[in-house]
């Protein structure tokens, strides 16, 4: 896992990322460490970076997702979502937008954790399809 990439401008963001789901202590920090954990498993090259004051940012030749933690819910934002396929209709959120699409996933609701890994992996087929191309 690779939990200690570069970071703008603050600690590295394996441990702040740690440090940010130990101090939430309730179930947004358990679905952002089991969302971590997901993203880990379905992408074994995913660098860890920390935007946005504090945002956890997933990549591999761009971003993948970042997760966003409100009072209701845990919010994963995928920069391309909008190009991906989402046949288990994960999507619930920013679906208006031509180039975002997001998960809200509130307290107490599961995760589709092979379509959720499944959407990782497109997105990391997307990142890198561009990259080749360039």
């Amino acid at each position: 896992m690779n939990r200690t990439d570069s970071v703008e401008g603050a600690e590295r963001p394996g441990p702040f990322i740690d440090a940010k789901i130990a101090a939430l202590g309730d179930w947004r920090g358990e679905t952002l460490a089991r969302v971590r954990s997901l993203i880990h498993e379905a992408d074994p090259e995913v660098v860890e970076t920390v935007k946005w004051r504090g945002v956890p940012v997933w990549e591999h030749a761009g971003i993948l997702c970042t997760g966003e933690v409100y009072k209701r819910y845990v919010k994963l934002t995928f920069a391309r979502g909008a190009a991906l396929e989402d046949p288990s209709g994960l999507f619930n959120a920013s679906l208006e937008g031509n180039a975002r699409r997001a998960i809200d996933i509130p307290e107490g609701a599961a995760l589709d954790e092979a379509a959720f890994k499944a959407l990782i992996r497109a997105a990391v087929a997307l990142n890198t399809a561009k990259r080749t191309r360039a």
